[in-house]
């Protein structure tokens, strides 16, 4: 994926004081973003993580996603 078509960060996790103390969330919910990664470090499934965080909805933690690979792609350096 190009940097011209990833996903903008912005437009899926915000932070605001005012809203779980300042944690970073996916856009219009409380959940936290490093919970979907959490998740995925434990082993679960998107499926699972969706089903206990609808709200999130799956295109948007694809997205999530998507972000991070490309930040990967960005910051990798040649061994």
């Amino acid at each position: 994926m190009s940097d011209s078509s990833a996903p903008n960060l912005n437009n899926l996790v915000h932070s605001d004081p005012e809203i779980m103390g300042g944690t970073p969330v996916f856009v219009g919910t409380r959940v936290p973003a490093a919970t979907l990664i959490e998740y995925l470090e434990a082993g679960e499934s998107l499926d699972e993580f969706l089903e206990d965080f609808p709200s999130v909805g799956r295109d948007r933690a694809i997205a999530a996603l998507e972000v991070l690979r490309s930040l990967f792609e960005r910051r990798a350096t040649a061994a």
